[in-house]
């Protein structure tokens, strides 16, 4: 089972969610507010669906109240 780490930068009430790879960081478009969790928990969500992984195997592991994140992917295959 493989893991892996890396920095995602969320935009929070955009108008659709989508994701976008630039300048060495993956960008997420979220709808959702960043109140109460619900943007952190749209994040989780969409990433999951994304590597089509349980939503238990994504973790963020810093910037828990902030924009730009670190994020934990466990359980990635190479058919992920």
């Amino acid at each position: 089972m493989e893991e892996c780490i890396f920095t995602v930068k969320v935009v929070p009430k955009s108008s659709k969610n989508s994701v976008q790879f630039e300048d060495g960081i993956l960008r997420v478009h979220l709808n959702a507010p960043p109140v109460d969790g619900k943007a952190n928990k749209a994040l989780i969500e969409l990433l999951a669906d994304i590597a089509s992984i349980s939503k238990s195997s994504v973790e963020i592991l810093q910037g828990q109240k902030g924009r730009t994140k670190r994020i934990k992917i466990k359980g990635l295959t190479e058919d992920s």
